[in-house]
């Protein structure tokens, strides 16, 4: 029977992050991808001449030191693998409360002086808020690097006093937060905050800490893109994880993670996608890229119980649908004017007014859209291949929109809302329906069939504000079954920052175990 120091299950960015970092230090590991490639949500591909992006449509920039995928990127061999291309302006927002287009560039300084200028009498609240952030990004972009970051105790322990000195509303939601500061100008925190389905779908659960780094992490180092699309990025780790002589198998499924009378991992079993040729390999470890109860139905039947009632406080995220059109012009052509657009619908009177667009694609397009946020890819460099130029459209969604039984009924719906879109769209941008010559339209039902996230979610866990600092510590590489852990959004919180850095500290965790 082979035997590896660590079995991944899923070769999703999280798993070969952390599987790409414990190779290159000499740890034997096996990744095992139940789908045709590696990726996962960071991957691309063609429907017909559409390229169509998975997920990745900006990251911050991980050659800055404070990014906290910096580290984990580098010894996994893969920063310079692949080229990060500038995104120019963090985005442009439209409608809703902010109205008239604002652009919003990708540096706090930039951002402050755009804001102040578009909402004088907001000037202090703008000033204050976005000090806030920098110093929290910065800080825990710092720490980020873990034990490493103390190596210069200087910069450390400036970095703890800079987050203790910003942290004082650490409990409030984003939309409290917001609030406090800017009271009733609901413009302004629509503009500061119009790219909120980056993260979550609900400013009143959404943790203003959780905001105030993700979004920080765009301001401080800028936004980039993987030239070329991110299937360049999990194929880089994969080929990392290869040329240090461990394996990545694809269309094959973990079927079974076995314990032994203490609890302990043990073994992996895995199977040809029809359930034939199984195959069994001893690991004391096993690091999951998946659900904690997508790994709970692996395990038997009293260690899977444990895990599963250790997560089963925590909400999951927010799905997204993402529409794909191939157009024959260039969308600037129609006057998409940034790489990235936030569309606010015109029903939303107040930011917290967000919330409401999540549910509308449970019934039939009316009158209301959902908050959009529009990605030009013909905009940079990005090395898409063009015509058709690619426009993205994403949106907040929910499983429990499509829950039709007839596949023929979900398909029908779907392009009715497809159709929706491109028409509200074409309201803003003249021009730009008669473009349209393909189109690729995934929902939330894709995203849980095609990736096996329960519930659709895209970020793992939603980034709710925690009841207690106990909360915080509860977002771990490690889980109650010992020697398995997680690498992925569910260790944390979501997006490609927070993935990576999940995995980094992951493969840390193993690592100091011995």
């Amino acid at each position: 029977m082979a035997r590896y120091d660590a079995v991944i299950i899923g070769a999703g960015l999280g798993g070969l992050t952390a599987g790409a970092i414990l190779a290159r230090a000499g740890r034997k590991v096996l990744v095992v991808e139940r789908s045709n490639s590696v990726g996962g949500a960071a991957s691309s591909y063609k429907v017909g001449d559409l390229f169509v992006e998975g997920s990745l449509h900006e990251t911050g920039d991980p050659h800055d030191p404070r990014d906290p995928k910096h580290d984990p990127l580098t010894r996994a061999g893969v920063l310079d693998a692949v080229t990060w291309v500038p995104t120019g302006t963090f985005y442009d927002v439209r409608g809703g409360p902010v109205g008239a287009a604002l652009t919003v560039p990708d540096n706090f300084e930039a951002a402050r002086r755009a804001l102040t200028e578009r909402f004088p009498d907001a000037r202090d609240g703008i000033a204050r808020l976005l000090g806030e952030m920098e110093r929290i990004a910065s800080a825990l972009g710092t720490l980020s690097r873990g034990r490493s970051a103390f190596q210069n105790p200087e910069q450390a322990f400036g970095a703890l006093r800079n987050l203790l000195s910003s942290v004082r509303d650490w409990k409030l939601s984003l939309s409290q937060k917001l609030d406090r500061t800017f009271g009733g100008n609901e413009a302004v925190k629509a503009a500061l905050a119009a790219n909120l389905s980056y993260y979550h779908d609900d400013p009143a659960t959404t943790w203003w800490v959780f905001f105030a780094v993700a979004q920080g992490g765009y301001l401080l180092s800028g936004g980039r893109y993987v030239q070329g699309g991110s299937q360049r990025l999990s194929s880089a780790l994969a080929r990392a994880i290869k040329t240090a002589g461990s394996d990545v198998v694809l269309r094959r499924v973990a079927s079974a993670i076995a314990v032994d009378g203490h609890g302990h991992i043990t073994s992996v079993t895995h199977t040809a996608k029809d359930g034939s040729d199984p195959q069994t390999v001893d690991a004391a470890r096993v690091i999951g890229n998946a659900a904690p109860e997508t790994l709970a139905a692996l395990l038997p039947e009293a260690s899977g119980a444990k895990l599963a009632a250790a997560y089963a406080h925590r909400p999951p995220s927010i799905s997204l649908f993402a529409l794909t059109l191939g157009l024959s012009k260039p969308p600037r052509e129609f006057g998409i004017a940034s790489y990235s657009t936030q569309l606010l619908p015109d029903w939303m009177l107040t930011f917290d007014d967000y919330a409401q667009g999540t549910a509308l694609m449970a019934g039939e397009p009316g009158d209301r859209m959902p908050p959009l946020a529009i990605v030009d890819y013909a905009a940079i460099d990005s090395g898409v291949p063009a015509p058709p130029y690619v426009l993205s459209v994403v949106g907040p969604d929910m499983l429990s929109n499509w829950n039709e039984s007839d596949p023929e009924a979900y398909r029908a719906r779907r392009a009715r809302w497809q159709d929706a879109i491109v028409s509200h769209l074409d309201g803003h941008y003249p021009g730009l329906a008669q473009s349209v010559v393909a189109s690729s339209f995934n929902t939330a039902l894709s995203v849980k069939t095609y990736l096996g996230a329960p519930q659709g979610a895209v970020y793992g866990f939603a980034p709710v504000p925690p009841r207690s600092l106990f909360d915080l510590r509860k977002l771990t590489a490690a889980t109650p079954i010992p020697g398995l852990y997680l690498a992925s959004a569910y260790a944390g919180f979501g997006g490609y920052t927070g993935v990576i850095q999940s995995a980094g500290a992951c493969a840390d965790m193993i690592l100091r175990e011995g």
